[in-house]
């Protein structure tokens, strides 16, 4: 059983290998999954190791290449209809399921999980999980993981307001708008789903 962020990292590293033909580095596994330090890093590997998902070869940053696995059902849970959040209605079990691999899996998608209250009025709460589709441009309104700097990482919503300036936006009352030259800002990815647990 995989943690979440050892999943992330294998599914980087899955997306890298089929992209480029050879495995990415600790610190662009760091990069894609939002962590700086390489002692985590290294030990997200070194469990995707031991649990037996990939094989590294010493002595070589890039000799890692996975293990094939046998094939396994997608993750489905029953799909029961629909419920209504204002005016009550009839919830009627349509016996269809619900494919979470189809929703939230795919070579261009990562998850990330949230820390800190910018994004709330969007709905988007500390510790919920983000589902990302990896791209290097949006459109104004798009919500986004942004580097600025190629250093800091976050979640905002995004608008150009020039041919030289780009706004992120924070989706909190009490937060202000960031304004910061083009150059600065590069985009890893466009928001495409999302996920709590309350459990």
């Amino acid at each position: 059983m995989l943690t979440s962020q050892e999943n992330n990292a294998l599914t980087f590293i899955r997306q890298y290998l089929a992209q480029h033909g050879y495995a990415p580095k600790f610190k662009e596994i760091g990069l894609a999954i939002g962590v700086t330090s390489q002692g985590t890093i290294h030990r997200y590997v070194q469990s995707l190791e031991d649990k037996g998902y990939i094989e590294r070869s010493k002595g070589n940053a890039r000799g890692m290449s996975l293990v094939e696995l046998p094939l396994v059902s997608p993750p489905v849970i029953p799909l029961a209809g629909r419920i209504a959040a204002g005016m009550p209605i009839e919830a009627v079990e349509d016996q269809q399921e619900l494919n979470l691999a189809e929703m939230f899996m795919g070579p261009e998608l990562f998850a990330l999980r949230v820390t800190g209250d910018s994004m709330i009025d969007a709905g988007i709460l500390d510790n919920d999980y983000v589902i990302i589709k990896k791209q290097p441009v949006a459109k104004d309104g798009d919500i986004v993981v942004a580097m600025i700097d190629k250093v800091e990482a976050t979640l905002k919503r995004f608008k150009r307001k020039s041919a030289t300036e780009v706004a992120l936006i924070p989706e909190n009352a009490d937060m202000e708008t960031m304004v910061y030259a083009a150059e600065r800002i590069n985009i890893h990815g466009v928001l495409v789903g999302q996920m709590r647990n309350y459990r």
